[in-house]
């Protein structure tokens, strides 16, 4: 099972997950191997080319699976036709953060603020082209406000800044925000999916304040390389299902993720519907391929 990024990532989280849960129910050693590098792009390049048989599996993520041929000219694979569809994992979706100054409580505060001081708010991403900054960017278009982009290093240096108040706002995952808002050193605004999150119960998603069918985040699914036979996908997704059932899905939720367990044919048309959104938004954003 690959992993595209370094060990100890949410991806990486749910793939060791999911591989001990694999090896015990198979009765045979599944094993986590890590190939980041270019965003994700190595390692699920290194699974699209792979053989087809099912014995090579890429745990992906959203940034190289659905954001990925907006930000990259040169793309090695295609996202939808290179790999096949076992399962959609899980979700991990953004809170929409604010420093304790911003004079907003809620998701139409902060619009009528932006619209009241256009391009003076500054949004926080993990760097140029990554999930978080197309929710960003999405925002900006959903919303109709002028706000300034401000790449960082990954979300330590971010989230640092929001909470020095040298950033105003930011999207990020509920792992790495909600300590700080239950700590009172930043605020949540909003949740970008279309349901509210059990870990924050009382924080609206922006589709309930008013920004309909606003979501926003990253997911985890499993993929294979393209033309794996059938049947080989369906068991590796029955079994997954089945371990959602018997206690992964709690795990996930444990770590602040959201369970999904969408099947071959569900996740396929997930992906295809990830790819135009985030496609769309770079191209209302003027995001291009490098």
């Amino acid at each position: 099972m690959i992993v595209a990024y370094p060990a100890g990532g949410s991806t990486d989280i749910v793939a060791r997950l999911a591989a001990e849960r694999l090896s015990q129910l198979w009765g045979q050693s599944v094993i986590v191997e890590n190939r980041s590098g270019a965003a994700g792009t190595i390692g699920a390049d290194g699974v699209a080319k792979a053989a087809p048989d099912g014995y090579t599996l890429l745990m992906a993520a959203s940034p190289e699976i659905a954001i990925a041929r907006s930000t990259l000219r040169n793309l090695p694979y295609d996202p939808v036709r290179d790999f096949a569809a076992i399962m959609l994992v899980a979700q991990s979706p953004f809170l929409l953060l604010a420093h304790p100054s911003v004079a907003a409580q809620d998701v139409q505060g902060l619009i009528a603020l932006a619209k009241a001081r256009p391009g003076t708010l500054n949004f926080g991403s993990f760097g140029n082209g990554t999930s978080n900054h197309f929710v960003g960017e999405l925002l900006k278009a959903e919303a109709g406000i002028d706000i300034t982009h401000v790449p960082y290093r990954g979300s330590g240096p971010m989230i640092t800044d929001l909470i020095a108040g040298n950033l105003q706002i930011a999207f990020d995952t509920f792992p790495a925000g909600l300590p700080h808002v239950q700590a009172g050193r930043l605020r949540a605004l909003g949740v970008g999916m279309l349901r509210r999150s059990p870990l924050a119960p009382d924080v609206a998603t922006l589709d309930e304040q008013g920004l309909k069918g606003f979501t926003g985040g990253s997911w985890v699914g499993l993929v294979a390389p393209a033309r794996t036979p059938a049947a080989v996908v369906t068991r590796i997704s029955t079994d997954m299902q089945r371990l959602m059932n018997e206690g992964f899905a709690t795990a996930l939720t444990e770590r602040g993720l959201v369970p999904e367990a969408l099947g071959p044919a569900e996740f396929r048309s997930f992906i295809e519907a990830e790819v135009g959104k985030w496609g769309r938004v770079a191209a209302r954003a003027g995001i291009r391929a490098e």
